[in-house]
């Protein structure tokens, strides 16, 4: 894979898609300033480098909350009993592959994983427990959080200023 260069070009229209990825390309290039033309085939770029990975629809909790019923923000902790390669991957492929696990950290020193999850109520987490952590045998020790109130969510990667 070639090695990635972003100029400020490129950093002004990562900024903006972060912003709002909807935008059609004439209103992007708009915004950046830029001919429609050449915003599409920077965009282009960006994507075909992998530095856009994919652009999602962000659902709001609390319209959410109002349409299904408030769900169970879960964070926890998981150590694994052995820290093979085979035993990471093996657990790191589980958590991966279920529905209601938004974030799997590999993180160090302290747990092995770093789960985040989002389940409708404390059935629901138990069920997510009994498949991850109870099925496990290599499983050794969880610490669960329930979040009370989210205080900031984001999913922009921050960029350095715009020189131009």
């Amino acid at each position: 894979m070639p090695a990635i260069e972003l100029d400020d070009i490129d950093l002004r229209l990562l900024r903006l898609l972060q912003e709002d990825a909807s935008l059609s390309n004439h209103a992007l290039a708009q915004k950046a300033g830029l001919a429609p033309a050449t915003c599409h085939r920077r965009v282009h770029r960006l994507r075909t480098l992998g530095v856009i990975e994919r652009e999602v629809a962000l659902l709001s909790p609390a319209r959410m909350a109002e349409a299904l019923g408030h769900g169970l923000s879960v964070i926890a902790e998981v150590s694994l009993d052995l820290q093979t390669q085979e035993a990471l991957n093996a657990f790191e492929a589980r958590a991966v592959a279920d529905e209601a696990v938004q974030q799997v950290w590999r993180v160090s020193p302290g747990p092995d994983f770093v789960l985040v999850a989002q389940v409708p109520d404390m059935p629901g987490y138990q069920a997510l427990a009994q498949r991850l952590f109870t099925e496990d045998r290599h499983v050794r020790n969880v610490r669960a959080f329930f979040a009370t109130k989210r205080a900031k969510f984001g999913a922009t990667w921050p960029l350095p200023i715009d020189q131009t």
